[in-house]
């Protein structure tokens, strides 16, 4: 299983597209954050850190799609041949690159996290406030992020291999976050915080959440989440187990 996960290492270092897309992730948590401090939002409210921070979590969405690209990019490459064919155990290739892209997206979201509060401290100080290292309201929003970063990136590894076409792939994720939960957020918000999407805004969302829909708690949203990455990572196996590569 090492050398699998070395190779799949091997793989992202020789591909530009996936590191691309990752590179978007602290540029929209740095736009994010300076958008909600310079629209006038107030500094010296407690909880206002925490509030900015829950943009970490929102990066995941790009996390979502580089799990998309470690399957689906492979079929369309048609390189997930010569995989199958140098390592004929096909549920330890996909279990490699569900390590390595939850890996991936956990480290995704540190670094969006350290240029996030690089972006905020930096705000707070132009306004003349002090920024608090030690609230812990926006530590636990900020670990609630980088987990959502790195569940999504498991979570795509399974759509990768359930649709196998890139772009449908891509399209459909982010079709069922933008309409599929917006829609039955809008229409049915007691079920609506059971899909992937809103148990990840309760996992890394603040104290004072800025949804339209109540969520679960902290806990509730990190359990359902949990149960839909361990989901779609056995259907990633199974699936790519008893498919024939096209």
């Amino acid at each position: 299983m090492n050398t699998l996960i070395r190779v799949e290492l091997l793989k992202l270092r020789t591909v530009r597209s996936p590191w691309l897309l990752l590179a978007a992730s602290p540029l929209l948590v740095a736009a994010g954050i300076g958008g909600a401090i310079t629209s006038g939002s107030d500094p010296h409210d407690p909880t206002m850190q925490a509030q900015v921070m829950t943009h970490v979590g929102l990066a995941s969405l790009f996390t979502l799609m580089f799990g998309i690209l470690a399957v689906a990019g492979e079929h369309r490459h048609k390189t997930i041949t010569d995989t199958y064919l140098s390592v004929p155990f096909r549920g330890r290739v996909v279990t490699a690159k569900l390590v390595v892209s939850t890996g991936v997206g956990a480290v995704s979201g540190l670094v969006s996290t350290v240029v996030g509060l690089v972006v905020a401290a930096a705000l707070w100080s132009g306004k003349g406030v002090s920024f608090s290292w030690g609230d812990s309201s926006m530590w636990t929003t900020i670990g609630g992020g980088i987990a959502w970063n790195a569940a999504f990136a498991a979570i795509g590894v399974g759509i990768g291999a359930l649709v196998r076409s890139q772009v449908g792939a891509i399209a459909a994720a982010l079709a069922w976050v933008a309409l599929v939960e917006g829609v039955v957020g809008q229409l049915v918000g007691g079920f609506a915080r059971w899909l992937p999407f809103s148990a990840g805004q309760a996992l890394g969302a603040a104290a004072k959440p800025m949804m339209s829909h109540d969520l679960l708690p902290r806990w509730g949203g990190g359990t359902v989440l949990a149960v839909y990455t361990v989901l779609f990572a056995v259907l990633a196996v199974t699936t790519s187990v008893r498919r024939d590569v096209a």
